[in-house]
């Protein structure tokens, strides 16, 4: 079984609800963090977190 690490919060360093295996790979993913109710588009490669942006508070209209 291999080993899952939480994704750390960019602005705060708090814990996201969203973990990561070694051989993850996301693209644009907006990022929430629960504790300082902040998102932030990354991209994770590797166990490797590189941010896009910051300011990203635009919360997407549910498609019905």
């Amino acid at each position: 079984m291999e080993k899952s690490n939480w994704i750390l919060c960019p602005t705060c360093n708090g814990k996201t609800r969203t973990q990561i295996r070694r051989d993850t790979v996301m693209t644009n993913f907006p990022l929430f963090c629960p504790k300082c109710k902040q998102v932030a588009l990354v991209n994770v490669n590797e166990n490797n977190l590189y941010v896009i942006d910051e300011s990203v508070a635009e919360v997407a209209e549910p498609i019905i």
